[in-house]
């Protein structure tokens, strides 16, 4: 199936407010991503990474950043005792 990029269509999930999106059940769901360094300026604002490293991070659904693993082992263990909906993207 081919996207029309020059009419994208808006998800009505885009809209929902926080509240709306928890009913949902937003906060079951997790996914982890692969980031470099020099790319977790604009994820955690606040803290330095070393630009050349590679890290792993579990994200909530709503966008919300809830670890930072410095590789995949770390990220399974701290995953290990929650009880959310993993989705991992490659």
């Amino acid at each position: 199936m081919q996207e029309n990029r020059e009419h994208p269509i808006d998800n009505p999930l885009r809209n929902l407010t926080p509240a709306q999106f928890m009913a949902l059940g937003g906060n079951a769901v997790v996914y982890v991503k692969h980031v470099k360094g020099a790319d977790m300026g604009p994820i955690l604002p606040d803290s330095e990474f070393n630009q050349d490293s590679d890290f792993h991070i579990v994200v909530s659904a709503d966008g919300s950043p809830l670890m930072v693993g410095d590789s995949e082992e770390a990220v399974e263990e701290w995953l290990s005792d929650k009880s959310f909906g993993i989705v991992t993207l490659h």
